[in-house]
């Protein structure tokens, strides 16, 4: 490919799945473009300072001058930031237009913004940054269930773009079972992988849940010989995590369950190198789109809910939908996950569990596409170099 930048400024806001998905895209280019990446985190601010900053003089950055720009990142403590900026485009003799300053979520949003303007760089934002919204970006990469505008700098996404990339599961995979290793007499075609997420405004991952759903999947791995792994969320109830060290206890298709309240490290890329199947719950779309994206077998499984009267309102809104009543914006909470689930559905990319599924070994599905794997990030990262010159 031709075109793109030679210098990736990826910014974070310390969250790890926004950090994940910015990898994804910077990765990609940086595979397509030789592009060096250096990652930058921004300064976490709070209370009133946030709300000014962030919330109110951020609004005036799209339109804002470089020594504009410069005055705000000094003002809400960037100078570092700046600074770091400029020692690693000096030192690379780059010219300010083949810089991309790239970060994912609202917080780090407007730092993406005024150091495109200081420095005279591109600019890239995933996800839809609450005060600034796409238009200040040359590119903004946003799930299509969040209904981004049409606009010729938005890039439309099936899901959330991630950093799994295909070509090095097998190691990560190898370094996994490194760890935890599987039985010798259990194939790749027999190891499965289930992420368990947690809590949220929408969905609810309590013990009584996951001793009556997700019992079925581990004593399905018990009688047909599959070997298990299991990880969870940081947001994932202790209660919920007791009762998953209750359902591992003593069984020997157990060969790992981390859980994230107690081991910071990441085991979801060595699980999707290693397993055929995964299990994955449906309150992360960013696991199901990292499942779905390691081109396995993905199962999604359904969670509780926080609220009747809040799943209520959100069903009362998803039927206006469905009866052309009210436009498919209008879709929030569960029902515009929903609709993403099912446009994967249908794609072949995923199928919701059935718990007939464990009656024997659930492989590969009829239903599941054999073709081209899903990757968002890709595509984001092709979507850039293409319209970098015009940008």
């Amino acid at each position: 490919m031709t075109g793109g930048p030679s210098l990736i400024v990826l910014l974070s806001d310390g969250i790890r799945g926004h950090l994940f998905q910015s990898r994804g895209v910077a990765g990609w280019l940086s595979r397509f473009t030789g592009a060096d990446i250096i990652e930058l985190e921004v300064p976490k601010l709070s209370g009133w300072e946030r709300v000014r900053l962030l919330k109110w003089k951020a609004r005036f950055l799209p339109s804002a001058d470089p020594e504009d720009a410069l005055r705000w990142l000094k003002e809400a403590g960037a100078s570092s930031l700046a600074e770091r900026a400029e020692t690693e485009i000096a030192s690379r003799n780059c010219d300010g237009r083949n810089v991309l300053f790239l970060s994912a979520g609202s917080s780090a949003a407007p730092f993406t913004t005024a150091l495109s303007k200081t420095f005279g760089g591109r600019s890239c934002t995933l996800m839809t940054p609450s005060v600034l919204g796409t238009d200040p970006f040359d590119f903004a990469i946003v799930p299509e269930h969040d209904h981004p505008p049409d606009k010729e700098n938005v890039f439309p996404t099936l899901g959330a773009p991630n950093a799994i990339f295909p070509d090095e599961l097998e190691r990560k995979g190898w370094e996994l079972s490194q760890l935890h290793p599987p039985r010798e007499c259990c194939p790749f075609g027999n190891r499965w992988s289930l992420l368990v997420g947690g809590d949220d405004g929408n969905y609810r991952v309590s013990a009584e849940w996951a001793e009556r759903t997700l019992s079925p999947i581990f004593d399905a791995a018990e009688r047909l010989g599959a070997d298990l792994y299991v990880t969870t969320s940081r947001r994932t109830p202790k209660e919920a995590e007791d009762a998953l060290t209750l359902l591992a206890e003593g069984k020997k298709s157990a060969r790992m369950l981390l859980l994230a309240s107690k081991d910071p490290f990441n085991p979801v890329p060595g699980m999707l190198g290693l397993c055929s199947v995964i299990f994955v719950t449906e309150d992360s779309v960013s696991m199901v789109s990292e499942a779905v994206t390691a081109g396995r077998a993905v199962y999604l499984v359904r969670t509780g809910r926080q609220s009747r009267i809040r799943t209520m309102l959100q069903n009362v809104t998803a039927f206006l939908v469905r009866k052309r009543i009210a436009p498919r914006m209008f879709l929030w909470g569960i029902p515009r996950f929903d609709a993403l689930f099912d446009d994967m559905i249908k794609k072949g990319f995923l199928v919701e569990l059935r718990y007939d599924h464990l009656n024997h070994y659930p492989g590969r599905s009829p239903h599941l596409a054999d073709g081209p794997l899903l990757n968002e990030a890709r595509r984001a990262a092709e979507w850039i170099v293409e319209r970098w010159t015009d940008a």
